[in-house]
């Protein structure tokens, strides 16, 4: 196959990727809308004494949420297939640009939530999981995309790959934590009005949301912190110095200061749930700021957008 085969295959995989998000969507969106009240239900009291049925029935839409985790798994490998033929068609690792970088960042954000789905039951996330894929996906094709080119002088590094690969990586857990950070917030503002409504008695506990997000920016933030180091090492091959408080350097360390206060606040401060919740979000936000604004608007000499 010639290089411009693969980068036809490479859209034609990431757009199959995207139908099958998109059934994933409603897939899980269908499980959640037509779940039935449970024959035998949960009944508690109201303020007044009136019996209130509190549970929902989810067996009945136990296929559908089957189905959609499959189309998850589907179009996570029809995306891996994309961004790598992405790579063949360019002769490289498909990484050069921002239209690149965002379909392997979605791959990664994707491959995390499947990989926490082997041990954590998450499924209840496969509806936020696949629209903010479909998201950064149709971003990407829509007002990113650029033709497969070589990469410019300055990338030309195996450093390249180490860096960028924990980059990514570390991206994708971040963003699920914060997914999870979020759900925490939310479902915390709820339960302090009352009950939880019917269609979220099926969410974990807040405890375990606030456990769960904590444990995996712990399990990245070694491999964002590798990246860092990782990306100053490269600077200095490249340009001679270790650090030159570039606009994405300074966001990346603003970003790992703002992780590092989050798991300070964890295990010295004891800091839980909903401070903690917030700290997540707010350092997940620094790591969003410098992938959008500093990659498609900022300057500097990492500025490798292509727009």
């Amino acid at each position: 196959m010639t290089h411009t085969s693969w980068a036809f295959l490479s859209n034609y995989l990431i757009y199959s990727s995207m139908a099958l998000y998109t059934l994933a969507f409603f897939a899980h969106a269908y499980e959640t809308a037509f779940a039935i009240r449970a024959p035998q239900p949960e009944i508690q009291n109201d303020s007044s004494g009136n019996l209130l049925v509190k549970t929902f029935d989810f067996s009945r839409t136990e296929k559908a949420a089957r189905i959609a985790t499959a189309f998850m798994i589907l179009g996570t490998a029809l995306l891996l297939g994309g961004v790598v033929a992405r790579g063949v068609s360019a002769g490289r690792v498909p990484w050069g640009n921002m239209y690149e970088f965002s379909i392997t960042g979605a791959l990664a954000f994707s491959g995390a939530y499947l990989f926490a789905l082997r041990k954590y039951d998450l499924r209840w996330l496969g509806l936020l999981v696949s629209i903010s894929v479909l998201l950064t996906l149709g971003t990407a094709v829509a007002v990113l995309y650029r033709p497969s080119a070589p990469l410019v002088p300055a990338l030309k590094s195996t450093w390249l790959v180490i860096h960028v690969s924990a980059a990514i990586i570390s991206g994708g857990v971040f963003l699920l934590s914060n997914v999870i950070a979020a759900a925490y917030l939310y479902l915390d503002s709820v339960e302090s009005k009352g009950d939880r409504p019917v269609w979220a008695k099926r969410l974990p506990t807040l405890e375990v949301l606030d456990q769960l997000s904590y444990r995996l920016v712990a399990f990245v933030f070694p491999l964002w912190t590798f990246s860092v180091i990782a990306g100053a090492i490269w600077a200095e091959h490249a340009w001679g110095k270790y650090w030159g408080w570039d606009p994405k350097e300074t966001w990346a360390f603003i970003t790992w200061v703002a992780y590092a206060a989050y798991l300070h606040a964890r295990v010295t401060v004891g800091w839980r749930g909903r401070k903690a919740a917030w700290l997540c979000l707010f350092a997940g936000s620094t790591f969003l700021f410098n992938y959008v604004y500093i990659n498609i608007w900022g300057t500097g000499r990492h500025t490798y957008s292509g727009l």
